[in-house]
């Protein structure tokens, strides 16, 4: 009977093949490249097919953040769910580490792998049937953000809660939790989902929730894909506006700003609160913009201005109102990420910060942590503050302080890639800052460029840790899952 081949002989008859599309034959028990312009042969039962051409590895061993590079040996680009299912069970017989890639906009080589096999999720895009009734939806975990808001609007309907960028995949933003500003009333998008579909490490595709497999339910929300990759998830829907209205109102002083976001939230007087840091011509990061937006009908009353702004201490001389449709506030960004690729910036390097104040100590903190940036070290990114309440989080693995409320912090950091020591400063600057968080009982929301290594993790979840690795132990037993993120 022939025998199984080793790990390093499947990597190798995956790296050797230099064709654009490589097969495993399940009768031969060896691996067989074909050309794109030839049929596909051998493959196991595989409806799209794997790639090991330079350009396909070389764009898999980068992603946003343009910092860490780890190559591939292959590329997997589904034409199914089968396909994730027949590959990761190969990939767990022999060891070989495997990563799935949604939009790549992680910033720190999170969804990386070296010498394994990227599978990218971009194919399985797929958007259940919406009806004017419909409490949920169901789409693929490729799908991305814009496109799930677009199918469902046309109903009536939306998501609760989005990520300022909607160009992001489903399965991306719930691997780490998806906070905007509509969470503080509604959680984060891990907190809005009544079913995964997911493939094990181990190859086996199950179905989740918060009723059947529990356990690995709440492993995958937010667990960094260390027990499964997501191929599927059913969303929560709720009623959308047509319009809303969004206010820009800027303030002189830190504590009032964090005071009346404060306000906000816990009223819950508006559906949306962010804010954002800006420096003075000087440098020094001191004014504050306290975004917030009402929905309209029929999701709300029509905006008062009256009652919405009664009592916030902000200077009424630079506020700025203005009306949208419901799509263009979502997408707002739209206009100026399209300015950044056409500038070349979108291809700089972002060491991005992205941490969890406790509220009692967050103008202390913020305050710190801002005296401490320039303008050249943030270059045309962005400093984020808002508040979310802990009260509408629900997901054990997204851990915030222990604070009722928390505010999220984002210095979205865009320098040149080829400035290797700015970048390497920039992270330790990272490193730093959450330190000094961390001793404050704030917690690192895993999206930036913060380095960590596994005790770190283990500190970073906490009592949730056990609970993980348990989960990790039963579901992706040979720990091939994302070894990127540098957790176990």
């Amino acid at each position: 009977m022939p025998r199984t081949p080793s790990r390093r002989t499947a990597l190798q008859g995956l790296a050797a093949a230099g064709a654009a599309v490589v097969g495993f034959d399940p009768f031969t028990r060896s691996w067989a490249a074909t050309t794109t312009d030839r049929p596909l042969v051998g493959l196991p039962r595989l409806d799209g097919s794997v790639h090991t051409d330079d350009a396909s590895l070389a764009a898999d061993a980068d992603d946003f953040g343009h910092i860490v590079h780890r190559r591939p040996v292959a590329v997997l680009r589904p034409g199914s769910v089968h396909d994730i299912v027949a590959m990761v069970r190969f990939c767990n017989e022999h060891g070989v580490s495997v990563a799935p890639r949604g939009q790549g906009h992680a910033t720190q080589g999170q969804a990386q792998v070296d010498g394994g096999l990227v599978i990218e999720t971009t194919p399985l895009a797929s958007i259940g049937p919406v009806g004017p009734g419909s409490t949920t939806v169901t789409v693929g975990a490729g799908a991305r953000w814009s496109e799930v808001a677009r199918a469902t609007l046309a109903h009536g309907l939306t998501p609760p809660t989005f990520t300022d960028y909607l160009e992001l995949s489903v399965g991306g933003t719930l691997s780490v939790g998806g906070i905007g500003g509509q969470t503080h009333q509604q959680g984060a998008q891990v907190d809005n989902v009544t079913e995964l579909q997911v493939v094990t490490g181990a190859g086996h595709l199950v179905r989740c929730s918060p009723t059947h497999h529990r356990d690995l339910f709440l492993a995958v929300l937010a667990g960094l894909g260390q027990c499964a990759v997501i191929v599927g998830a059913t969303l929560r829907l709720v009623p959308a506006p047509e319009t809303v209205r969004h206010y820009l109102l800027p303030y002189d002083d830190l504590r009032t700003f964090l005071d009346d976001q404060r306000l906000l939230v816990e009223e819950g007087r508006f559906d949306y609160v962010e804010g954002q840091v800006t420096a003075d011509p000087a440098g020094a990061f001191n004014g504050y913009v306290l975004e917030a937006v009402a929905y309209g009908p029929p999701a709300g009353p029509a905006p008062d201005d009256t009652t919405l702004l009664r009592g916030l201490r902000h200077d009424p001389a630079g506020a700025q109102t203005s009306d949208l449709g419901y799509y263009d506030f979502l997408d707002r960004l739209a206009a100026g990420v399209a300015a950044l690729k056409e500038a070349g910036l979108w291809a700089f390097a972002h060491p991005w910060l992205n941490l969890l104040l406790p509220g009692r100590s967050a103008a202390t903190l913020a305050a710190s942590l801002l005296e401490d940036l320039t303008p050249a070290d943030l270059g045309p990114g962005v400093v984020l503050l808002y508040p979310v309440l802990r009260e509408s989080l629900h997901t054990p693995l997204l851990r915030t302080p222990e604070d009722p409320v928390s505010y999220l912090l984002a210095v979205l950091r865009t320098t040149p890639p080829d400035d290797t020591a700015t970048v390497d400063r920039l992270l330790a600057a990272n490193r730093a800052a959450y330190d000094t968080v961390h001793a404050a009982g704030g917690t690192h929301y895993p999206v930036g460029s913060v380095p960590f290594d596994a005790a770190d993790w283990r500190e970073h979840f906490g009592p949730a840790y056990r609970r993980l690795a348990a989960a990790r132990h039963t579901y992706d037993p040979r720990g091939i899952l994302v070894p990127g993120q540098g957790i176990f």
